[in-house]
């Protein structure tokens, strides 16, 4: 193993460990690692630059936070079944020949694998598990949007991915976002703002899928005040006066009931 293998291999080991343990002490994955101090903060520089983990004082933290997102598999099992739920109620809403746009999201995610029943559509996306799950299936047509890729988000971002979306018109932008404060949507990222922030100015109708843990966090990056969204889609456990002042600031709500009597998610839209 040469120089640069070994130090990708010590950095995915770090990785590995700050994700796991959710904290580590700075000095105690340089003894750990057999490295120096220095050299270990340079890799958590580098780990913190591709969005894996956040450095904090005295180490690192894979914990979600306002400056951190959580890894792509914490995300992934974050309100699971709420999500698809979601999803579901999301994918009610495609007509077969749009032109619909999924952003990087774990939820959009989830509407990427229910559009396969509502074909024929054109999806474009920068999400590489969505362009996995949709590039062998009859009747999408799949346009990808290239850039910087980000392992620890599984998708492109950045400026390069901004302009490629530019290039295109949307009929519909499924998206979601890290956090909702005060009326308007944050990310732990300015890459991930810079994308949404396109495929925003790119789609003629545009939905945000969230579920209601997302109005309890808070994020770093401003995307968007949701009077930009036409619609939000979200679940009943939104309390009733937050669903109200949406709804009186002009964005139309679908709650979607989360309760095991629940058979339709389209049955409240009110």
């Amino acid at each position: 193993m040469d120089r640069v293998e070994a130090q990708e291999e010590r950095r995915r080991q770090m990785r590995e460990a700050v994700i796991g343990r959710g904290f580590v002490r700075t000095a105690d994955l340089a003894e750990e690692f057999r490295v120096s101090l220095m050299t270990a903060h340079r890799d958590l520089d580098a780990l913190q630059a591709q969005g894996w983990l956040r450095k904090v004082r005295g180490g690192a933290t894979g914990l979600p936070s306002a400056q951190f997102h959580g890894s792509v598999a914490e995300r992934m099992a974050t309100m699971a079944p709420t999500k698809q739920l979601l999803a579901r109620a999301a994918a009610t809403l495609l007509v077969p020949g749009q032109t619909v746009l999924l952003d990087d999201s774990t939820t959009c995610l989830l509407v990427a694998h229910q559009a396969t029943e509502h074909t024929p559509l054109t999806v474009i996306t920068n999400s590489l598990p969505a362009i996995t799950t949709l590039a062998k299936e009859p009747g999408i047509s799949l346009i990808t949007l290239g850039g910087a890729y980000f392992p620890a988000y599984d998708a492109f971002m950045g400026l390069h991915t901004a302009d490629a979306v530019r290039a295109f018109r949307a009929d519909v932008l499924f998206m979601s976002t890290t956090a909702v404060t005060n009326g308007r949507c944050y990310h732990t990222s300015p890459e991930t703002v810079q994308v949404k922030r396109a495929m925003m100015e790119c789609a003629a109708r545009r939905v945000l899928v969230a579920d209601h843990t997302k109005f309890c966090k808070d994020g770093l990056y401003a995307l968007a005040p949701l009077t930009d969204f036409d619609l939000l889609i979200v679940d009943d456990g939104l309390a009733a006066e937050q669903v109200r002042a949406v709804r009186a600031a002009g964005t139309e709500v679908m709650v979607v009931n989360s309760g095991p009597r629940q058979a339709d998610p389209r049955s409240d839209r009110r």
